[in-house]
Parts: structure tokens; C-alpha cells; sequence
């Protein structure tokens, strides 16, 4: 028999905590948990896990920095529980890396079904780009990204600083430079969801990669928006290494 699912839950209200390893334990789950930053990286240490629920308000390093430091790291999906449910909160969320999001309180059923959709797309999708996939550096439009510093060159030499998810939308572009990639497909290569009818995330992060590259938003030249399609980046690509 395959082994269950093994869910981390990150949350410092310990009675959140146990309500919800039993839930899910009665619904076929293995389960850990961790009331901050330490504790969950010890827990990673520790053994395999499958997800992570990621409460954003924690002691310490709040769950946003975790998030944006466990990308870094580690491809493990991440579900983030919001205590409200603004915009900002969950663009902040998606931007950092995270798979899909919950604003408190909630249902615990659409937390398991929620759950149940960031694993199945993990396990049943593309496999998510890694580094040791990757070539060590594409280079297009006298631009270059090093994927081993994870660093965008300009032809200047100048060094543009980039955030984990504007980092992973040009790798995933440049992958499939001249295809035009829907905004389902780009959700699905980065965070492993659909995006929703109001979700703005991808058109928010193709924005600021347009001024990471220095395009004009207006006629951009690099990443073309594809009218009821999607986006491409439309310039020739050369891999090395």
C-alpha cells in the first residue's frame, strides 16, 4: 500500500494544532506539527513531508519570510493560512511561493479539500523545474540568469535583484521561450493550482518582471502579452552548461 500523505502544520495555537492533525489524521493523513520557524525546520529535518500548512502570524519569523525561505530551499507544496482575508495577503503569499492559501477562520472540510487539490497536482502534473535540471545559465536579449547564483545580468554586468516567484516565472518562460504559456499553465508550473477567475497573482509578477528587464509596459518587447491566451517570451534563448 502507498504510505499517506504526510501534512506539517505550522500554526503557535497549539488547540489549532491538535484539531487539526486529528481531523486530518481521521481522513487518512499522517501528520506533525510545529509551533514555529525552528520547530518546522527541525520537523523538515526530521523526515518526509508531503505539505506544509503555514500559518502566516507566528512568533518570530512570520509565516511570509518562512514561505520565501522554504522556496528557496525545498519544492514542498505550501498551503498558508491567512488571518484575513484581504488581497494583499494573499498576492504577498503567492509571491513568496505558496501553493494556494485559506483566510481564517475556515471550514476544516475545505482546508482537507484544498489539501487533497495542492497534493494531486503535485503528484499527477509536470514535475516542478530543478536546479539540477537546469542549465547554468540562459541567456537572451543580452540579458543572462545564472541559475546557479539565481541571479538576473544585465549586458552591463549590472546584477538585478529578483524574488523567489519572479525568479521562477523567468525560468519558466525562458524553458518555454516563443510558447505562449495560459495563466492556468503558469499557476500550474509554479505554484501547482489553477488560477481563479479574480486572480491577479501571474499578471502581477509578469508586471514586475517587465520592470525587473526593464521593458516598457506599454510595447513590451520580451514578454508579450497574447490577447485571451496568455503570455510568451519572444526572443531567441541560448542555454549553457
Amino acid at each position: 500500500m502507498p504510505r499517506p500523505d504526510h501534512v506539517l502544520i505550522v500554526d503557535d495555537d497549539e488547540e489549532i494544532r491538535d484539531l487539526l492533525r486529528a481531523y486530518l489524521g481521521r481522513n487518512g493523513f499522517r501528520t506533525s506539527g510545529a509551533a514555529d520557524g525552528p520547530a518546522m525546520w527541525e520537523a523538515l529535518a526530521a523526515g518526509d513531508v508531503d505539505l506544509i500548512v503555514l500559518d502566516v502570524m507566528l512568533p518570530g519569523e512570520d509565516g511570509l519570510t518562512l514561505c520565501r525561505n522554504l522556496r528557496a530551499r525545498s519544492h514542498v507544496p505550501i498551503l498558508m493560512l491567512t488571518a484575513r482575508g484581504e488581497d494583499v495577503d494573499r498576492i504577498l503569499g503567492l509571491e513568496m511561493g505558496a501553493d494556494d492559501y485559506l483566510p481564517k477562520p475556515f471550514n476544516p472540510r475545505e482546508l482537507l479539500a484544498r489539501i487533497k487539490s495542492v497534493l494531486r497536482r503535485a503528484h499527477t502534473l509536470p514535475g516542478r523545474l530543478t536546479e539540477a535540471d537546469a542549465p547554468k545559465e540562459f541567456r537572451f536579449a543580452g540579458w543572462t540568469l545564472d541559475t546557479v547564483a539565481r541571479q538576473l545580468v544585465s549586458e552591463q554586468g549590472v546584477v538585478v535583484a529578483l524574488s523567489s516567484a519572479e525568479y521562477r516565472l523567468l525560468r519558466i518562460l525562458l524553458t518555454h521561450a516563443n510558447q505562449v504559456l495560459s495563466r492556468d499553465q503558469l499557476m500550474n508550473l509554479i505554484h501547482h493550482r489553477d488560477a481563479g477567475p479574480f486572480d491577479r497573482g501571474i499578471d502581477i509578477q509578469i508586471s514586475r518582471l517587465r520592470q525587473r528587464l526593464g521593458e516598457d509596459a506599454r510595447e513590451p518587447r520580451l514578454i508579450k502579452t497574447v490577447r485571451n491566451e496568455g503570455y510568451v517570451l519572444a526572443v531567441p534563448v541560448m542555454t549553457v552548461g
